[in-house]
């Protein structure tokens, strides 16, 4: 292989460091700070591509990808959140905040979905103890419970802080018999496995490294333009899906009929194409199987060979020297390579980190530009490591430390080789490593010394990256580099020959899928919440394509999500616009519109994925079951909306549950509401308030207030007790409230016959061994003086009469009565 005739490097040193003729720089922490890399480029010669690339600017056709193929049948379920993980309370002692995994509520949820995997093997040893007949039983042991009452009781049961919550004797009699083996097999066996099943999975979720290195790629065909899209879909991406697109300059991508798939025994993780020798090659990765096929010039793939891996594959690469050469990861630590005539061979392995001590099963392999030479990568740093030479051998390329200026918790990523064979290509030693912060440059000649750094400064992982061909002869290659979040970056990498690769012009930021939320019509808050669901799927995929075109270049972008959808993003590359030139801004087509529009329709119609848990319901059969189900007949909604807006309660009447009817007016308040008057103001906390008012009706103007006697109470009581009582059915009108009786004369109560007759008919529904008491204490009543002769008011009156305190009053101040005997309260 020819090497460029001049290193970058201006100073290089055999041996180690201090032990040479060259100036003692021991000193320096690290070849960084010893070495300078200025430009190599001969005399009189100009570095135009700096200058060019100060005018690069791609500008996208509109503000955000565009749907290209229609959404999949199958539904898409997001998986955990952080949400789902944590615990939902919190220490009140901790000074700063911690993320804790909410192991009791995850083990409760397993015991509620999977009884039978959490209990079964504890059936064997409480056997004795359970009556699997669902027969009663004639034993009298109170130790042996029925396993059909119990799940009859179990069914209906609820957790604590349900209104329905209850224990029966048969659950307490399991609890009791249970406990001591449930408490420690189940907590004890469970629990452990659960803590580390929940610690992957929130380590997944702040670094999910499955897809690492896209499982999206883009297969050229025979014409220039035309091609064919190979990624996974369905709903476990288990199918991978051959779609041919023909791109044309200066329009949107055209999909060329159905695409064929292919059905895989788990789901696509990574998908790689490399053209050799005229000679399309495809692989995919899975879980625990790699494959390879030969893509024909007509689109047609043909299976070559399929690997089973029992730890787990992290990563593949195809050789760019030798067609059909694969390179395989494990996660045990193992690299294999795979050629059509040797087969499978283990080249090296190591269960350990490479530089310091990481937990992270994840490696990576890569080719160099020696066809016997790769790369070899762990979260702590890269190696080359020869595959003809001794197990273990190898020059360390990248360390995670102080030669790379990394910061602290730095881990690599991703590892990619950048060289090719090719007139305008890159220096062919020259590797991408990509790290949370950083982007690097490495040659393979100067190992620990990244030729550039730069922060890339996306929030997400850095997952994807393509070095694409340059637009034009003389320009810079483009660099896409897209992180798990969707967000994409896009740099120019310029330094061709001998000249030392560099950044030319600033990197620029490219639309996300989630900028493509305002060409959608507005929904409903339900559909708006899982269409942008939809949209900030995690990216798995990254595809990218310069169709030839004569004008201005083309670079047709391609994402896939999680979800499996397919969004297409066009940029054109546009002229030096000048320093003093406006940005140019992408606006929505009508053409954009109804693209979203029916991907969105066949969106909705896919029905959504069911919830992973669900909390238990109680059973109502033993509450509603002597209950009949009323119809609404429609009101329901417009009751509830009434209601809201008049900001009450709901009531049955306005759902339509009951009959409305019309009450009777409620009596208006005189002396024999006084009590129901009196407890609505104490209610209202205006007993005072009412006293005050009371006393001045009482009353009137200019009179002082004097006590009632406990006669006058007396009375008020047992009139309003002979009212509530049909004491007589005289037709007798009631007397005016408002006429005033005048004082009583002194002289004996003589009863005349029309009122003995009409005490008759009261004093039959009254003992007799009490009529004599009620006649004396009537015969005590104020008496009213519109009779002839002073003569008394029939007693069938003396149910209508009311007195009230101030008539009372009068009655008794008149003191003329004569002394009777106090009479005997018996009743």
């Amino acid at each position: 292989m020819d090497f460029p005739s001049s290193l970058p490097p201006s100073l290089f040193a055999t041996g180690p460091l201090g032990l040479s003729d060259v100036p003692d720089v021991s000193f320096m922490c690290s070849w960084r700070d010893a070495l300078t890399l200025p430009e190599s480029l001969p005399q009189g010669s100009e570095n135009t591509a700096l200058h060019v690339a100060k005018g690069l600017l791609w500008e996208p056709d509109t503000p955000g990808p565009l749907p290209l193929l229609p959404p999949g049948a199958d539904p898409w379920d997001p998986g955990v959140t952080a949400q789902d993980l944590l615990f939902r309370g919190g220490y009140q002692f901790r000074r700063q905040p911690q993320a804790v995994l909410d192991v009791t509520e995850q083990l409760s949820r397993f015991l509620w979905d999977h009884g039978d995997i959490a209990f079964a093997p504890l059936g064997k040893l409480m056997l004795e103890n359970f009556k699997l007949e669902g027969a009663r039983s004639r034993s009298k042991k109170k130790t042996v419970v029925s396993v059909k009452r119990l799940l009859q009781d179990l069914g209906g049961h609820q957790p604590w802080g349900c209104p329905w919550a209850y224990l029966s004797h048969r659950q307490r009699r399991f609890s009791i018999l249970g406990g001591p083996i449930l408490s420690t097999s189940v907590a004890s066996l469970l629990g452990e496995l659960l803590h580390e099943e929940l610690a992957l999975r929130w380590e997944q979720l702040l670094l999910d490294d499955a897809c690492t290195g896209g499982a999206l790629a883009w297969v050229p065909g025979r014409t220039p333009g035309a091609g064919q899209l190979v990624y996974p879909a369905g709903g476990a991406l288990d199918r991978l899906y051959f779609q041919k697109v023909n791109l044309t300059p200066g329009s949107e991508p055209r999909v060329l009929g159905d695409p064929g798939h292919i059905r895989l025994r788990g789901p696509v993780r990574q998908v790689v194409t490399r053209t050799v020798q005229g000679e399309a090659l495809l692989a995919v990765r899975s879980d625990y199987h790699c494959a390879l096929w030969k893509v024909s010039k007509q689109g047609q793939p043909a299976p070559l060979q399929v690997l089973q891996v029992e730890k787990g594959a992290t990563g593949i690469s195809l050789s760019p020297h030798l067609p059909g050469e694969l390179a395989i990861c494990s996660r045990s630590g193992a690299i294999c390579l795979w050629t059509p005539q040797d087969g499978l061979q283990q080249i090296y392995k190591d269960p350990e980190t490479l530089v310091f001590r990481d937990p992270s099963p994840w490696r990576w392999a890569d080719f160099t530009a020696h066809p016997r030479v790769l790369t070899v990568g762990d979260r702590t740093g890269v190696k080359m490591v020869d595959t003809q030479g001794p197990q273990g051998c190898g020059l360390l390329l990248f360390r995670g430390g102080a030669e790379a200026s990394c910061q602290k918790g730095e881990r690599v990523l991703l590892t990619q080789y950048l060289g090719e064979c090719g007139p305008e290509c890159l220096h062919p030693t020259l590797h991408l490593i990509c790290t949370q912060f950083s982007l690097y440059l490495v040659d393979e000649r100067l190992p620990l010394v990244p030729l550039l750094k730069w922060n890339h400064g996306l929030p997400s992982a850095p997952l994807l990256a393509q070095l694409l061909p340059p637009p034009r002869t003389g320009l810079p290659r483009p660099l896409l580099l897209a992180g798990q979040g969707g967000e994409l970056q896009l740099l120019h990498i310029a330094g061709e020959g001998a000249s030392t690769p560099r950044l030319a012009g600033p990197p620029q930021s490219l639309p996300s899928r989630s900028d493509s939320l305002s060409a959608f019509p507005p929904l409903e808050p339900k559909s708006q919440w899982r269409l942008q669901e939809r949209l900030t799927a995690p990216a798995i995929g990254l595809a990218a394509a310069i169709p030839p075109s004569a004008n201005t270049p083309v670079l047709s972008l391609f994402q896939l999500s999680a979800a499996g959808d397919v969004f297409h993003q066009g940029l054109h590359l546009q002229a030096d616009p000048g320093p003093d030139s406006p940005a140019p801004t992408a606006s929505w087509t009508p053409q954009a519109t109804a693209s979203c529009s029916r991907w969105l329709k066949a969106l909705l119609e896919v029905p959504p994925a069911p919830p992973v848990w669900a909390a238990p319901t109680f059973s109502h059969r033993r509450l509603l079951g002597c209950f009949e189900p009323q119809k609404a007949e429609g009101k329901a909604p417009e009751g509830l909306r009434t209601a809201m807006a008049k900001g009450r309660l709901l009531q049955l009447r306005d759902l339509g549950l009951l009959p409305t009817e019309e009450r009777a007016p409620a009596p208006e308040p005189g002396p024999e509401d006084e009590l129901s008057e009196r407890l609505e103001a104490a209610w209202e906390g205006q007993a005072a308030a009412w006293w005050e008012r009371r006393r001045g009706s009482s009353l009137g103007p200019g009179k002082q207030p004097k006590r009632h006697k406990r006669r006058t109470q007396l009375s008020n009581t047992f009139s309003s007790l002979s009212g509530r009582l049909d004491l007589s059915d005289a037709a007798s009108p009631a007397p005016s409230p408002e006429r005033t009786l005048p004082a009583a004369r002194p002289q004996p109560p003589v009863t005349p016959p029309s009122q003995e007759s009409t005490q008759e008919l009261w004093a039959r529904a009254v003992p007799s061994e009490r009529q004599q008491t009620l006649r004396d204490y009537m015969a005590e009543l104020p008496l009213r003086g519109d009779a002839p002769g002073g003569a008394s008011v029939p007693s069938s009156q003396t149910s209508s009469v009311r007195a009230t305190p101030s008539r009372q009053r009068a009655a008794v101040r008149s003191g003329s009565q004569p002394h009777c005997k106090k009479p005997r309260m018996g009743f």
